[in-house]
């Protein structure tokens, strides 16, 4: 199905600010604080996927609870939000919070991304396509440029060029990076027609940083190694998602390559719930992760309720475990948002990594032992699925 990039926009009109609840859960906890990155990033990025019909009711989207969450995150200093036009009407329902908002945060008080090349119903790398998708992000987030925009999901138009589709690829770096196509006498060969599609021009001057995003990360990296020496200029931020995560930490391993290799500004880690896979509820029946991975995540969050019987234990250990990877090697993380209480949830986990020594504490300890212990025993423990 081909994208019409110029038909109408569904409509989500707003009530006036003024009566839109500002409670005391509409207030920052000032006893939180959110640190950034020596980038200038701050410690958690706001995602929005949540805003669109993946992970919510349409009555969630519609109403006035993403505007609620965006203040919150905006008053805590989190002020880098990501979209993209695959989230389905995220663009949209951000758009309009933002504009809402705009008194109390002007446009030059927040970071504002969103791709390009992949949409709800096909992917569409064509330059033509590109321009026409920017103008109608700029459209719909009412602003007249994007400090960052990726191309969305690279891998599913350039060459994987992987040893397998499924397993654990921390080897692309050592003894297998020839499968890989990472030999450094590989550096700037381009496999197939598919890699040359790999490229965004901004003609126009509406975009500050371009990155790349997507989730093999042997494939990322093989990208951004070609766009450096083809192009005599590093990409300036890589975004990898499920990859810094309970059940996946390999990140860590790929982070000093891209940095070294691809001269690449900003490695950033996306979804340390790894699309809702560690939540106590069912996972969402699209997810890719092999059965084996969400059964022993099943597994986890059945334990997790002997430490927190109100089910939030598993997925408040994930984003700990992921806040405490990505602070030690430097790394933002960006977080699918959904509410206040998921906004408070993000900076709490933060601030106890970051200033409580959470992650010094014996059953801490043995919490992220017991449950990576479950996902080693069905050796599924850093092991990246197949890209679907």
């Amino acid at each position: 199905m081909v994208v019409h990039f110029d038909d109408p926009d569904p409509v989500y009109p707003l009530p006036p600010l003024n009566e839109i609840p500002d409670d005391d859960a509409d207030k920052p906890n000032d006893t939180y604080k959110l640190t950034t990155t020596s980038n200038g990033f701050p410690a958690v990025i706001f995602g929005t996927a949540t805003f669109s019909r993946i992970y919510n009711e349409a009555d969630h989207i519609s109403g006035v609870t993403p505007l609620r969450a965006a203040r919150l995150a905006l008053r805590y200093g989190m002020n880098v939000f990501d979209t993209a036009p695959f989230y389905g009407d995220a663009e949209i329902i951000l758009g309009n919070a933002l504009r809402a908002l705009r008194r109390e945060f002007p446009r030059d008080s927040y970071t504002l991304v969103t791709k390009v090349g992949r949409y709800p119903t096909e992917f569409d790398y064509a330059p033509e396509a590109i321009e026409s998708s920017i103008a109608r992000s700029l459209r719909r987030l009412h602003t007249n440029y994007f400090d960052i925009v990726y191309l969305h999901d690279v891998e599913f138009i350039a060459d994987e060029k992987l040893a397998r589709r499924g397993g654990n690829h921390v080897a692309a770096l050592g003894e297998e990076r020839e499968q890989y196509g990472l030999n450094e006498s590989q550096e700037g060969e381009a496999y197939t027609e598919k890699d040359h599609k790999v490229l965004l021009r901004d003609e126009k001057g509406v975009i500050k940083r371009v990155g790349i995003s997507g989730f093999p990360l042997p494939t990322l990296l093989r990208i951004a190694i070609l766009i450096q020496k083809r192009f005599g200029k590093p990409v300036d931020l890589v975004m990898s998602y499920c990859h810094l995560t309970l059940q996946n930490s390999t990140l860590e391993q790929f982070k000093s390559a891209f940095e070294a290799r691809a001269g690449v500004k900003q490695v950033i880690a996306a979804s340390p719930i790894a699309m809702a896979l560690l939540r106590p509820s069912r996972t969402l029946d699209w997810h890719p992760a092999p059965l084996e991975i969400r059964e022993a995540a099943q597994r986890a969050a059945q334990l997790s309720q002997e430490w927190d019987a109100s089910g939030t234990g598993l997925p408040d250990l994930a984003l700990q475990y992921t806040f405490a990877r990505a602070r030690e090697i430097g790394v933002p993380v960006a977080v699918g948002l959904s509410t206040l209480e998921e906004v408070h949830a993000s900076v709490k986990a933060w601030h106890e990594v970051d200033a409580e020594g959470l992650t010094t504490k014996e059953e801490w300890v043995a919490r992220v032992k017991t449950v990576q212990d479950l996902f080693r025993d069905v050796q599924m423990l850093d092991y990246s699925w197949a890209t679907p």
